[in-house]
């Protein structure tokens, strides 16, 4: 097990959230200047707040079906279930950006008996999919707002800026496959003997093989994705709307929601904080979210005080749960060293050359 996944470092890891928890809510208690945002919570009605945790509820479940739905929908619901949510705790308790839950996921199904191959792809997969939600919201609430469909600011810039960012990433992530390498052929001197093998040789092998397994990766987001798999449309369209939905929620328990325009616009720009290398993203993507809100004409004490109420739900419930997960992923990797390898053998790689129709097919079979 990497040092990083063990309970020991993990368990340090939550210590550490909890008091950065613990101390921001004695700041938030104490430091003047933040009057209006302590009467927010002071005024809070309970029902929103147990809605908002129900949401988030579903939306770490919703995580745990577009997983199975990606890797293997032959592995059994409850070992699915406890990498999930393991990963889901490593996201929040490493410092990685989200990487650390795919680290945690691979080192876990690669124990299971799944193909090192077939993981670094659909990680990939797994990766674009989950991800591709936010920037597909951007471009919606961008057009929206532009056309004044949808009800917020009238700043064309706000709107049309991200929007076309949007349009950008995604546009280039769909052209991966055809500008990337296919996958290389064996290196002799690289694959024989890699302790002579050059430097050059290693890094240029290394490089093309890298490069080949994202473009497979995208290759197979795109075919999950017309395949109409519901686990994965649902899962993947469930873990955002039930978080976003949470995030509603408890605006509405601290106040009034945004305007829904302006809401969907702050809330893909806000969780970008989410990017910066700290664990669960905290200052990152609270700070983000907050600084998105304001900018698109959300009063400051109710961006405050929703953002903190729903960071506390979108935190603790993955990091507690997720704890817990992972200690019984544990034994169960030391019953049944082969929880996954009913998986194989995996769908070949798909390539842009593969039709669509031809690429859905193998990936349900």
């Amino acid at each position: 097990m990497p040092d990083a996944l063990s309970p020991r470092h993990l368990a340090s890891r939550l210590a550490q959230i909890a008091l950065v928890l613990v101390v921001g809510g004695l700041l938030l208690a104490t430091l003047p200047g933040l009057g209006d945002v302590r009467e927010r919570f002071a005024d809070a009605r309970p029902g929103w707040v147990a809605l908002a945790l129900a949401l988030e509820v579903g939306s770490v479940v919703s995580f745990i079906v577009v997983f199975r739905g990606v890797f293997c929908i032959k592995m059994p619901w409850g070992f699915s279930a406890q990498v999930g949510l393991s990963e889901q705790a490593a996201n929040v308790l490493l410092p990685a950006g989200g990487a650390g839950g795919l680290a945690l996921g691979a080192w876990a199904l690669n124990r299971a008996g799944m193909s090192a191959g077939h993981i670094a792809r659909r990680s990939v997969a797994f990766f674009l999919i989950t991800s591709s939600t936010n920037f597909v919201v951007a471009v919606v609430a961008g057009l929206g707002l532009v056309t004044g469909v949808l009800p917020g600011t009238g700043n064309l810039a706000l709107a049309a800026v991200p929007a076309g960012l949007a349009v950008i990433v995604i546009a280039s992530v769909l052209l991966l496959p055809r500008i990337l390498p296919e996958k290389p052929a064996a290196d002799d001197d690289v694959m024989v003997d890699p302790a002579t093998a050059t430097r050059l040789a290693r890094l240029r092998f290394r490089l093309a093989h890298t490069g080949a397994t994202v473009a497979e990766g995208v290759g197979d987001a795109g075919a999950l994705l017309r395949s109409g798999r519901p686990s994965v449309i649902g899962g993947a369209a469930g873990y955002l709307i039930c978080d976003m939905a949470a995030l509603i929620a408890a605006f509405h328990a601290f106040g009034h929601a945004p305007a829904v325009g302006d809401f969907l616009m702050a809330y893909v720009i806000g969780q970008l904080g989410g990017l910066v290398p700290l664990p669960g993203g905290v200052g990152g993507t609270d700070g983000g979210l907050v600084a998105a809100l304001a900018l698109y004409g959300t009063p400051l004490a109710s961006a405050t005080a929703a953002v903190l109420a729903y960071r506390a739900f979108q935190l603790g419930l993955p990091a507690l749960a997720g704890t817990v997960a992972f200690g019984r992923l544990r034994q169960t990797l030391q019953r049944d060293s082969r929880a996954a390898a009913g998986c194989e053998p995996m769908a070949a790689p798909v390539r842009v050359s593969t039709t669509a129709a031809a690429a859905a097919r193998e990936l349900v079979a």
